[in-house]
């Protein structure tokens, strides 16, 4: 299974670029993973222009029959098993691959959430765009190690 996650931006944080270069280190004995790094759209005034065009970047790099998972703070909250068990439904009906994506500071806009599967909040709280990387990484790892019989997941 083919697994991307599509972040706005660059990591330049050595301490971020280290945890998620670990974890796909580790990830790739479960799945062929690619982090796409997309270019900053450049600033904008208008929040929903800003989105627009954040959404055409992530849009180019879509193909039709990805399964597509948006990373919202308003999205469906898991516990750790229960994301395992949606990545096993999606990796056993869907075609194309599994991408996640990490929108800008402002949020997706309405069509990127439209062509979403599923909206998906790691928690609550408010994480910068990078540090959300590396935690999204972690329980993606995790998810395939409980999927794995992997002994990394604990109850």
């Amino acid at each position: 299974m083919k697994v991307a996650l599509l972040c706005l931006g660059k990591t330049n944080k050595d301490y971020v670029v280290q945890g998620m270069a670990e974890f796909e280190k580790r990830l790739s004995r479960f799945c062929k993973f690619e982090r796409v790094e997309l270019k900053d759209v450049k600033k904008q005034d208008n929040p929903k222009i800003l989105k627009t065009l954040e959404a055409e970047a992530i849009f180019e790099k879509l193909q039709r029959d990805d399964h597509l998972i948006l990373l919202d703070e308003k999205g469906k909250r898991f516990s750790s098993r229960k994301f395992a068990k949606e990545i096993e439904k999606v990796t056993r009906h869907s075609k194309g691959r599994l991408v996640f994506v990490v929108a800008g500071a402002f949020g997706a806009s309405e069509e990127l959430k439209a062509r979403a599967k599923l909206l998906l909040s790691l928690s609550d709280m408010t994480y910068s765009h990078q540090l959300i990387r590396l935690i999204f990484e972690e329980q993606l790892y995790r998810a395939f190690a409980i999927l794995n019989n992997h002994p990394y997941h604990n109850d």
